[in-house]
């Protein structure tokens, strides 16, 4: 049998298994996005966070899903730091969304869609991808995503509509003001996770007619600019993966509801999928 790795990454962290040895192992790393990192940091991570975890098994095959890997030359990078780590390996590197609609659609027609720190979807017809609706940021876009939801989030609070006690809520949770939340969004590096690391607060709080307002608006956003595009929307099941997607299925779930759209899985992570697919 040969021994597979396969790494699910989005930009906040990543998901490995080695699978086809007796006892499979699970880890999670930081994120891996030649958005993000320079090929000497992914370099190092995989160096320090990934070989010592795989304890000299050499692996046959490598199968990596990021985020940031929609342009080639991204692809080219991560494949040329991989082949330094696993010389030998077979290497495959593609996309996030290609991961999402292996793991969720396996060999089925259907719309995929990522709602974690970013926001991706295409229609998969089985085998490959034929449309992409895909994010185009946190600044510009992202809809329905962890970033996007904290940035309403922020709004709310920064233009000081946060009606008390939520506004009290939100300084505890988070010890931070006006000029801190600035500086984190403008001034330090991975504004995105940043703002998608917010998003807990949303979970802490459903109830609140704030938050339920957030939420819904930041999801149904995501329909409205993504899912619409899509001309099979009324023919095949939507799938969902994502921490924001499984942590508020519930808010899609109605959503699918009201628009007459019918409801696929909805999974926190793609990587069990991609196992199956693999396998």
């Amino acid at each position: 049998m040969q021994v597979q790795l396969i790494a699910d990454s989005g930009a906040t962290k990543c998901d490995w298994k080695l699978i086809g040895i007796p006892k499979p192992k699970k880890f999670t790393t930081q994120g891996i996005s030649p958005y993000f990192l320079s090929p000497e940091a992914i370099a190092t991570l995989l160096h320090n966070e990934v070989l010592p975890r795989l304890k000299g098994t050499q692996v046959d095959a490598v199968h990596f899903y990021g985020t940031g890997l929609s342009h080639p030359a991204n692809q080219k990078i991560l494949q040329r730091v991989l082949r330094k780590q696993f010389p030998k390996a077979e290497l495959e590197v593609a996309t996030d969304i290609v991961g999402a609609a292996r793991a969720l659609c396996g060999r089925e027609k259907g719309i995929a869609c990522i709602l974690g720190t970013g926001s991706n979807s295409c229609y998969y017809n089985g085998k490959k991808i034929v449309r992409n609706s895909p994010g185009i940021g946190y600044i510009l876009g992202d809809e329905g995503s962890g970033a996007y939801l904290g940035k309403k989030l922020v709004q709310y609070y920064l233009y000081d509509i946060m009606e008390e006690p939520l506004r009290t809520a939100f300084e505890q949770r988070f010890h931070q003001q006006r000029a801190d939340i600035m500086e984190s969004v403008y001034k330090k590096p991975l504004a995105n996770r940043y703002l998608a690391s917010l998003a807990i607060f949303l979970a802490e709080n459903r109830g609140h007619y704030m938050v339920e307002n957030i939420l819904e608006d930041g999801l149904r956003d995501f329909f409205h600019q993504h899912l619409f595009s899509f001309r099979e929307i009324r023919s095949v099941p939507i799938h969902f993966t994502g921490s924001i997607a499984f942590g508020f299925k519930d808010v899609l779930l109605e959503l699918c509801k009201f628009y007459e759209l019918k409801a696929g899985k909805i999974i926190k992570t793609p990587l069990q999928g991609l196992i199956d697919y693999h396998s």
